[in-house]
Parts: C-alpha cells; structure tokens; sequence
C-alpha cells in the first residue's frame, strides 16, 4: 500500500499502523520510543488524497469521518505526525511542494479591509455558545501565561493580563489606550478597572462587539471603555499606550509595513506599543493549509526576522522581546480537555463533522507548538528611546504587586 510506505518513510520516531481499505495491517514502527496510533483508512479515494496533499487530507479525511482512529488517540496520532514532519517534506514529491508553497505563501495573506473583515467573520462569529464550552470565564482567546504548567486556565489567563499591563507601564490613570483586535474586550476591561485607563477597543467581529458592549455596560465600565467596529487602518487619533493581543496573526506579512506605520502614527510621542503574536522560531514559513482553510483563512504566523525589518524602517524602537514557548502548549491542552468534556454540546450546536473539525483544530495546534517551532512572542515597541526606565524592574515590581493585591482579594 502507497500510504503506508509514505509512513515508513517519514515517521523516524514512534509509529503508525494504517488499516486499509481491505482491512490489512500495515505496521510502520520506527523503532524509536515516541507516539504510537493506529488509523483505519476507509476508502482507496482517501489514500490517493493523503499521498497527493497529506498535510490538508490528513484534516480533512477525519473531519469527513473517512480517517478514523482505532487506537491510541488523535492527539496520540498528530504527536506522531508532527513530530516526524521535517522529514515528509526531506521526501522528493513534498520538497518540491514545499518550496512552491513558499513561493506562493504571499498570495493567500493580501488581507484588504473587505478580506480581513470575511476572514475574521469566518472564525470569531461563531456561535457565541462554541467559545463557552473551552474559554475561561474572560474568554481570552490567546495564549495564557504559566509560571507553571499546574496553573489553572483563569490563573493564567490572569497573569496574562497582568504581565501585558507591566509591560505597557500604566503608571497613572486616564491614559489612552488603543486595543487592537479586542476580541470579546477582557483585556480592554481589565486596563479600565484595574489601572484607570481610557480604552478604545477595536475588532472586525460583530459577534465580539456585540458581547464586549454589552459587558462594559454590566461592568459601569461604558464611560472608560468604548468598543467600535473598525480595521486598525481606519484608526485614527492618538494613543498613550496600543495594545494588540492575538490580532496580528491574521494581518498577513504584505500588510506588515501598512501595521507598523499605523502603530507609529497612532502612538503619542512618549507612548509605549505592545504586540502579543503567535511566531515561528525556525524562519519564515507558511501557513498549513488546512489550518487556512477551515480555521483562519488569511492568516499566517510570522517569524521576528520578518517582523523586525519592518519595525526598524517605521522608526519605532524594539524595547523588549520576550518568548513565550511553551505557555500556548498548555493554554491549548487546557481548552482541548474542555472542548473534549463538553463535545456533545458541541455537535448540538453544529454537527459531528464540525466536532471533529475543532478537535483536530485544537490537538493539531497545540502539537504545533510542542514539536515544530511554535511559539508567541511579545514586542514591546516605543517612538523615544529613552520612553522607558533602564531595565525590566518595573515589570516585575508591577507585576508583584498585583499578585499582591489578588491574593488579599482572595483572603477577605
């Protein structure tokens, strides 16, 4: 069987055993600990697409219930795919693929204003209810922080805000702040209640506007923080702090030059940026494709070497990179053991194929930041060089007191 020898071929560590469509087994064991799952391939249509374009197939087969898993688990099976990737595409049918994709990769992240709005909606206006079933309480939907792994998924969530808030140096209350891509307005809240800032928060989700209005009102919060209906390009005025939490992802590296310039432009003099993305830490990539398929259309994960030129030629100063590398893992192990607990209300909602879609979405994702380079990093950004004090005291002294203030909160 051709499928099985692409197995063979590329799994070095751990194993697959594929049953096909005649029902033989066919064992590809590398004999190497690592993963171990056995998949049932259930027509000769399937097994030609998974050799022609695997790395969209493979999502596509088990969302169409066409792949099936029959032992181990889908995680268990994706671990060992991913852990062996680098080695598909060493095999000379997928090097040629990959390098054309590269060629290609700009053409699927042109995001106008019209292209991003329908990328955005694809995703973020869901149900409602979907986000219930795997976010913390805030809906945070992007990488929580973890002093340690047995953090609770609020906790860090938590922390996540805390640490953004350090970094922005709110020192004193009333300062303007720009949220761009404000989600379902946690953070933009947060900075209102808990360091008296005046928030504009904005987004292309009429879903997520709608909710954010409506918990700034619940919160006494809708004199301190507005949320509108707006592309960051559309922006206007000027900010004492910007803010971009899990936004930037979706911009597409033709736009960057367009981003940073409007970063530039929107923020006051002695003003301080900050940038929450997901990045790459092996260069420039591109986006899986069946990740810009079903998930986020226009999106691409971008690597610093591709993000810092762009930063140097606007004139903003790079201030302070952090790596994330591990904290996404464990905020997506979080949110997938949730989604699992709650899958039925899941195909409720929809149905089993799109179960079966978010499941692969979630296992896949956070086995991309496990075993292929994955990771989130945070560019803290000024226009003055001398915006900040000499070194990173304040973030940890601003930091400290907070986890000061809601332990107190907790104890009264």
């Amino acid at each position: 069987m051709l499928l099985a020898r692409l197995f063979r071929a590329f799994i070095r560590k751990g194993a697959v055993t594929v049953i096909d469509p005649r029902g033989m087994w066919h064992i590809c064991d590398s004999g190497v600990p690592g993963p171990r799952a056995t998949i049932r391939v259930h027509d000769n249509a399937t097994a030609r697409r998974l050799i022609l374009n695997p790395t969209l197939e493979a999502g596509e087969a088990y969302m169409d219930g066409t792949l099936t898993i029959e032992s181990g688990t889908l995680y268990d099976f994706l671990d060992a795919c991913t852990a062996n990737l680098h080695h598909l595409f060493d095999l000379p049918l997928y090097s040629g693929f990959d390098r054309a994709s590269r060629v290609l990769r700009g053409l699927a992240q042109i995001n106008p204003v019209g292209r991003s709005k329908r990328n955005v909606a694809h995703h973020y206006d869901l149900s409602g209810r979907l986000y219930d079933l795997f976010l913390d309480t805030d809906r945070q939907y992007s990488c929580g922080y973890y002093a340690d792994p047995d953090r609770s998924l609020e906790d860090a969530q938590r922390d996540k805000k805390r640490h953004i808030a350090a970094k922005l140096m709110l020192d004193r209350p009333g300062l303007r702040v720009l949220d761009i891509g404000c989600g379902w307005g946690g953070l933009g809240l947060y900075l209102a209640a808990e360091c008296g800032a005046e928030v504009t928060g904005i987004t292309l989700s009429e879903e997520q506007l709608k909710l954010a209005r409506d918990r700034a009102q619940r919160a006494g919060l809708a004199d301190r923080v507005r949320f509108e209906l707006r592309d960051y390009r559309h922006q206007d005025g000027s900010f004492d702090r910007i803010v971009s939490v899990g936004m930037f992802e979706h911009v597409g590296a033709p736009q960057f030059p367009a981003f940073f310039a409007k970063v530039h432009d929107l923020l006051a003099e002695d003003g301080v940026a900050l940038l929450h993305s997901i990045g790459r830490s092996d260069g420039p990539g591109m986006t899986n494709p069946w990740i810009r398929k079903y998930i986020f259309p226009g999106g691409y994960c971008p690597a610093l070497s591709e993000v810092l030129p762009v930063v140097e030629k606007t004139g903003l100063f790079a201030t302070d990179i952090e790596i994330l590398r591990l904290h996404y893992a464990e905020t997506l192990r979080a949110w997938r053991n949730r989604f699992a607990a709650n899958r039925e209300r899941a195909v409720a909602l929809y149905d089993k194929r799109f179960a079966r879609m978010w499941e692969f979405y979630l296992a896949g994702s956070e086995l991309a930041f496990r075993n292929e380079g994955q990771m989130v990093f945070q560019l803290q950004m000024t226009r003055k060089i001398d915006a900040l004090p000499m070194t990173r005291d304040y973030i940890y002294e601003w930091e400290h007191r907070g986890e000061k203030r809601t332990r107190q909160e907790s104890a009264a």
